[in-house]
């Protein structure tokens, strides 16, 4: 759906922003344009859209040349999202989430409706659509950007880095709505940013720039890791891409992870506890869900009167058996008794997983 032809930018100073550019997009897929500052990404996005006008080369949208197609038009066929969401602040959510649909001559009514419809797809409380852009979280704010480039249901999506400006927290909540969205709209997007590990999660395709507007290679996640094209490939999806490669290994399947019997108890069975040195106890709040390992100093603590709090260590990551092998393995690295906790969909305790079986599966995976 869209084509770049020895596409290059090059600014009146001599500046080269895109360099010889030739790359296709699938149909339905989301690929990706990462690299550092300076590299070009952001520039051969906007010319999708034509913010921005190639300076040579030839750049297909859907069968048309970008740069014989009216400007507005086009833009009007585009979803776009960038960095902080860009919303209009004197308009309710629900009316800037209706901003297009409206230009594009729907009623004011109409493109409300079909705005709070839009709305819950990407997950936002329908008691927000009254509010002010300036009411909102940093998180909402973008699900509301995505739900205005998605009102008037474009072929094709383009998102600026939009998720840079929001905590760790709500970037990867933000990143599992992209992916559910795009698994039931399939629609052709584009996302730019300077994230490797969020280029590989989001990825149907991901084409890794250089500065000086040059693209360095353009494959998929898994071949991007395992091969990468050059020196300076290698070095940015960096010395650690063995491990970031474990993402595509599913932990579930034939070479399943065993999981091994975890001792866990709740709260208030704290003080009964008997530990010897070097032993590790989950404790669970009263709920059933895990809050933290303890051992035996964290119990003598809590003894002398010190807090829960202060007498535990953080309980690292947790897995789903339905999950990766990466999220395994992290699980069981992140776990100071070495055991990564296993929960199931209620997050309930099922047992726990080690480095070493993580490891075994993925020798077996290799065999095949």
């Amino acid at each position: 759906m869209i084509t770049f032809t020895n596409v290059t930018k090059r600014y009146p100073d001599g500046t080269v922003a895109v360099d010889d550019l030739s790359l296709e997009v699938p149909e339905g897929t989301l690929t990706v344009f990462v690299g550092p500052s300076g590299c070009g990404k952001t520039t051969s996005m906007r010319m999708i859209n034509r913010m921005i006008d190639p300076t040579s080369g030839t750049l297909v949208v859907d069968g048309n040349d970008v740069t014989k197609t009216d400007a507005v038009k086009l833009r009007l066929g585009i979803g776009y999202v960038i960095q902080s969401a860009g919303l209009m602040p004197h308009l309710r959510v629900v009316d800037n989430v209706a901003t297009v649909p409206v230009l594009r001559g729907e009623s004011r009514r109409t493109a409300r409706k079909s705005a709070l419809e839009v709305m819950e797809r990407v997950g936002l409380d329908l008691k927000l659509a009254d509010r002010y852009p300036a009411q909102l979280s940093g998180g909402q704010q973008q699900r509301v950007g995505v739900a205005r480039a998605l009102a008037a249901d474009p072929p094709i999506l383009l998102m600026d880095e939009p998720f840079s400006a929001v905590d760790p927290v709500v970037r990867e909540d933000l990143q599992t709505e992209i992916l559910r969205l795009q698994s039931e709209l399939r629609k052709t997007i584009v996302f730019v940013t300077h994230d490797i590990d969020e280029a590989i999660k989001l990825g149907d395709k991901v084409a890794v720039f250089a500065r000086g507007g040059v693209l360095q290679q353009y494959d998929e996640p898994s071949r991007l890791l395992s091969n990468p094209a050059n020196d300076e490939v290698a070095g940015f999806v960096g010395a650690d891409r063995g491990y970031r490669a474990l993402q595509f290994y599913p932990a579930a399947g034939a070479h399943g992870l065993p999981l091994h019997e975890i001792r866990h108890v709740g709260e208030p069975e704290i003080d009964a506890l008997q530990l010897a040195a070097g032993d590790w106890v989950l404790v669970t709040k009263p709920d059933g869900t895990p809050y933290a390992w303890i051992n035996a100093e964290g119990v003598e603590l809590h003894r002398n009167g010190s807090s829960l709090y202060d007498s535990t260590t953080a309980g690292g990551s947790l897995f789903r058996p339905d999950g990766t092998l990466r999220l395994a393995l992290d699980a069981a690295l992140s776990a100071p008794s070495g055991l990564g906790v296993a929960v199931d969909g209620d997050d309930q305790v099922i047992g726990g997983v080690k480095a070493d079986d993580v490891l075994a599966a993925l020798h077996a995976q290799r065999k095949g």
